[in-house]
């Protein structure tokens, strides 16, 4: 399964999920693009990529931010002059309980998981219809939303309402855009082992807690995540669309915890 000669727009690139799908699509032979408000982290992965011998690039960009969308995709296209692939996955969490969560906080998660999925989506599907009045195939839009579409989080109201957004933005998306033959799809991880899991897991009671809701009995790894994302990116999925395919170790068809010794 080769991406040689496509190019593939990441956000949120810099770190975690995001970071793994830019590892994964370049391996693939893709021209990667990371776009990341994290300059530093975001050069660094850049730079990884291409001293393994690949193709990447790149760009600072605030989702929420149109000036910035747009001057992320005019980047692309003048140094790539295509763009077949977005991996929409930038995204911030909130950490307050319902009661005292403030509208600030509210608007400033819905804006960056909700609105930039929307803009970024948006802008990227536009530049596919020209590609495609041109002459050029069809691409693929992937979304990253979470089981916290399916399953509320109390503390992390804004977060979870963002997430199941992007499950119906998905849908949504994938009607509107089908006439053009662009598919789009959404991933749902479930506890996946980035930086931001790191910080929990170091408690043995919250690591007790996730796995005891994990039937596989062990947290997912982020290029799990990835693999899926080249995959629906991919003619193999060329059937597939406004589908959110859930990677959670079962825990979606789980209606009990379990309790006991499970592997790490």
């Amino acid at each position: 399964m080769s991406f040689s000669g496509k190019t593939v727009i990441v956000t949120g690139g810099a770190s975690g999920i995001g970071r793994a799908c830019a590892v994964e699509f370049a391996a693939k032979s893709a021209n990667v693009v990371i776009a990341d408000q994290n300059e530093e982290d975001g050069e660094q992965v850049a730079a990884d990529l291409k001293d393994a011998g690949h193709e990447a690039l790149f760009v600072s960009c605030d989702v929420s931010e149109r000036l910035d969308v747009h001057n992320l995709i005019a980047s692309v296209l003048e140094t790539y002059g295509q763009i077949d692939v977005l991996i929409n996955n930038a995204a911030i969490i909130d950490s307050a309980p319902f009661l005292e969560l403030s509208e600030d906080e509210f608007e400033k998660v819905l804006s960056v998981n909700l609105k930039g999925y929307f803009l970024v989506g948006q802008a990227v599907a536009r530049q596919m219809v020209a590609q495609i009045k041109d002459g050029m195939p069809a691409g693929a839009i992937v979304n990253m939303s979470s089981v916290n579409a399916q399953f509320a989080l109390p503390d992390h109201v804004a977060y979870t309402v963002s997430k199941g957004g992007i499950a119906q933005l998905t849908k949504a998306m994938a009607l509107a855009l089908a006439p053009h033959g662009i598919r789009v799809n959404a991933i749902g991880p479930g506890s996946i082992m980035t930086p931001i899991l790191e910080t929990v897991v170091h408690d043995e009671a919250a690591r007790a807690r996730i796995l005891s809701r994990t039937p596989l009995g062990r947290i997912g790894d982020a290029a799990e995540i990835a693999a899926i994302a080249v995959f629906l990116a991919s003619d193999a999925a060329s059937y597939i669309t406004g589908e959110t395919i859930y990677a959670d170790g079962g825990r979606l068809a789980l209606n009990y915890t379990i309790v006991g010794d499970s592997e790490s």
